[in-house]
């Protein structure tokens, strides 16, 4: 049958790149905030209104105190990322949140120095569905390996000076080094690096995994800076010292056509009209592998599916939008044909 055009032979040659497969058996300590997925409940109070009238010209951390599940710590607050900071687009900046004395054991803070949230990007329901689908795109990457980066939903309310500024949904990223020793790796400080540096399998599963969420806007070989690698992209390996066998994991997924934020714009150098349309942008040297990691994708289309599905808060139609979206990259992946037109016909 055409749909089921992959031979099982060159699967089975490829099962040992099959990506995810070569650091499973090494994972280790996961950090308490990303044990569990149940929903926090968090209030941030600090200068925040000033924070995100500033954030398009400033990062600067402002101390502040968060109080969870019992606890409470002081903390400095900041605001960060480079597009979301601007004025036009975000009326309220994604934060970094650092907390200047280490949280103890019993912490659900425990080993968290400087922690990413995402927040909304304006005061509106809207603006929270776009959290959601961002969060969702992390936990699609969860399902599929385990070298990503997890994250942890919550409700949020931020106070300045007495006064509940808002109460919205955002969600906690875990840190890279966090990762890297669940992972028993390490994380991996290096500038501009050549393809050949990449473990090809999780570099192929990255690549495929960045087309099913029509995301263009990352890098996994070079930074905005070539002294500074990667473009929203961490890259894991055996030690820090290690250049050859890295493994990339994405993150920042608010340009991708399955978030689709309303401040998204089309990658200028791709003329693409809409961040919906996919473009892959995976190189050439993974072809060999795709076949394979694309069987493996039409395996887990059930649990894919299902963590959309499953997604807390979600609205019904942010649901069907995505699962829709999702079912647009299952018909690229269909058969040999769309499979080279899209795929591996326009790889780099």
């Amino acid at each position: 049958m055409e749909n089921r055009w992959l031979f099982l032979g060159v699967a089975g040659a490829l099962c040992a790149a099959v990506p995810g497969s070569a650091h499973q058996g090494a994972a280790g300590e996961v950090t308490p905030l990303f044990a569990d997925d149940s929903i926090i409940v968090v209030t941030l109070t600090g200068p925040v209104r000033g924070i995100a009238r500033r954030a398009q010209r400033s990062t600067k951390p402002h101390d502040a105190r968060l109080d969870a599940a019992g606890e409470s710590h002081a903390i400095t607050l900041a605001a960060r990322g480079k597009s979301r900071r601007e004025r036009d687009k975000c009326r309220f900046p994604p934060l970094r949140i650092a907390f200047p004395d280490k949280p103890g054991k019993q912490s659900l803070f425990y080993r968290q120095g400087r922690i990413k949230l995402v927040t909304h990007c304006r005061d509106v329901d809207a603006a929270e569905q776009t959290v959601l689908r961002e969060y969702a795109a992390y936990r699609l990457y969860n399902r599929i390996t385990a070298e990503s980066l997890r994250v942890r939903l919550a409700r949020i309310r931020y106070v300045d000076d007495g006064e509940v500024v808002a109460t919205r949904l955002g969600f906690f990223i875990e840190d890279g080094d966090d990762a890297a020793r669940r992972l028993g790796m390490k994380e991996i400080d290096t500038g501009e690096i050549p393809v050949a540096s990449l473990d090809q399998g999780d570099a192929a599963r990255y690549a495929l995994f960045q087309y099913m969420i029509g995301n263009t806007d990352w890098s996994m070989v070079i930074g905005p800076q070539k002294s500074d690698c990667c473009h929203n992209s961490r890259l894991l390996g055996a030690g820090r010292s290690a250049r050859t066998g890295l493994t990339p994991v994405p993150y920042d997924f608010d340009a991708a056509g399955l978030v689709d934020a309303i401040y998204a714009e089309p990658n200028e150098r791709l003329k693409t009209r809409s961040v919906k349309t996919r473009v892959y942008r995976g190189f050439c040297a993974f072809n060999a592998l795709l076949p394979a990691e694309a069987d493996r994708l039409r395996t887990l289309r059930p649990q894919l599916e299902a963590e959309l599905a499953a997604t807390p808060y979600a609205s019904a139609t942010t649901k069907q939008e995505m699962l829709s979206y999702l079912a647009g990259f299952y018909d690229d992946i269909g058969n040999s044909e769309t499979f080279k037109a899209r795929l591996t016909g326009r790889c780099r």
